[in-house]
């Protein structure tokens, strides 16, 4: 079925109007020329206002355990491949990556929208956080590495936002990002029941091909894209846990193995890219 309405929206990857047809039970709209999908704009105009007020971190902070065992992760493999001496995070929340960024040595700090959150890291963790919207927030020419940890689905505007990343970065810089993986197998059994879908806050659904694509067309070079199993974030004790073995199953199912990474078919996307050496891209 195709959204006639929505027919001549300029696609955010591939940049042409070819028109979207209707997925996941209407939640989604998927360009015709490039297969991008987006949150439907009937969804998307229904999305929560209140997201980054201090209701929305109700559980949050009670959750520190789990948060810094994902930073940790994730410090480790940006770190496998790239070796920033300084890091700025965009929608750093609590600040755990940039409180594990600290204590490995690196000059860290973050920008993130909710006050509730930017009050916590500062104060709490004693990490060095702006409060408001990367996009405006950001300082120019400052930092070896950008990362976004679920943020770029959240964006009004992917490519600004990536433009911004890219003036925030010394010439070589890296750029770290993960989304949401909407080509990954659990995406697929599930479709509008999938978990990650959340259309009330999730704008941009991204698979590993137009992550790759929007990035590499703001001036990166990606050096690295895989995607990762919610598996690969569960501590052991979960991992055990009933859910954590029917997803185990279920990985194992969907992609032959029981590896918590895959090139395709995981959870979520990771991708590494590098701000290229020489004169600026415009």
């Amino acid at each position: 079925m195709t959204i006639q309405l929505e027919d001549a929206a300029q696609c955010v990857v591939c940049r042409q109007a070819a028109g979207e047809e209707s997925a996941a039970d209407g939640v989604l709209s998927r360009c015709r020329g490039c297969g991008f999908t987006r949150t439907a704009t009937r969804y998307a105009a229904q999305a929560q206002p209140d997201l980054f007020d201090g209701a929305y971190y109700h559980d949050y902070f009670a959750r520190a355990a789990q948060w810094r065992f994902e930073a940790a992760l994730r410090l480790r493999w940006l770190l496998g491949t790239a070796h920033p001496a300084s890091v700025l995070e965009a929608g750093s929340a609590g600040g755990y990556f940039l409180e594990a960024a600290t204590h490995a040595g690196l000059a860290a700090s973050g920008v993130e929208p909710s006050e509730t959150c930017a009050r916590y890291a500062s104060e709490q963790l004693r990490v060095s956080v702006r409060q408001g919207y990367f996009e405006s927030a950001a300082p120019a020419g400052a930092v070896e590495a950008v990362c976004a940890f679920h943020v770029l689905e959240h964006v009004d505007e992917p490519r600004m936002f990536l433009a911004v990343a890219r003036k925030a970065l010394t010439t070589g810089g890296w750029l770290a990002l993960e989304v949401p993986n909407i080509a990954s197998a659990a995406a697929t059994r599930a479709g509008a029941s999938w978990a990650h879908l959340q259309p009330g806050c999730h704008r941009w659904h991204f698979s590993p091909r137009s992550l790759t694509r929007i990035v590499e067309d703001s001036g990166f070079l990606v050096r690295r894209c895989d995607t990762v199993s919610s598996r690969h974030y569960m501590r052991r004790r979960h991992r055990l846990s009933r859910p954590g073995i029917s997803t185990m199953v279920a990985d194992r199912s969907a992609w032959g193995s029981a590896r918590t990474t895959h090139p395709s078919l995981g959870d979520h996307v990771r991708l590494l890219a590098q701000l290229p050496e020489g004169p600026a891209q415009p």
